[in-house]
């Protein structure tokens, strides 16, 4: 796979508002309204990033879960990562109404 051209990610974060490039990797940062709401959310995204073979970077602080996406092996964001963050999206977005 391989990493998005400077184009490319822009466009990409056009359909991500929240997430940014930041250090090679699209980051995002989500506040849940508790722990329990927060750790639900990464179940989820766990079973999704396991089905696609690719998986985050992320720590969770109580109510808090940072998100980081890069494809390792290609050294940077790919069309991967973006299609991850959109699910990880998705997921948020029936948490956090």
């Amino acid at each position: 796979m391989s990493l998005l051209s400077d184009t490319d990610l822009k466009a990409a974060l056009t359909g991500l508002p929240e997430w940014a490039a930041v250090d090679g990797k699209l980051h995002r940062e989500y506040r849940f309204a508790d722990f329990v709401q927060a750790f639900s959310f990464m179940t989820a995204v766990a079973l999704i990033a396991e089905s696609m073979e690719h998986h985050p970077d992320w720590s969770n602080v109580w109510n808090r879960v940072t998100v980081d996406l890069s494809t390792h092996d290609a050294g940077g964001i790919t069309a991967k990562d973006v299609i991850l963050a959109s699910k990880i999206e998705a997921v948020a977005g029936k948490l956090l109404l």
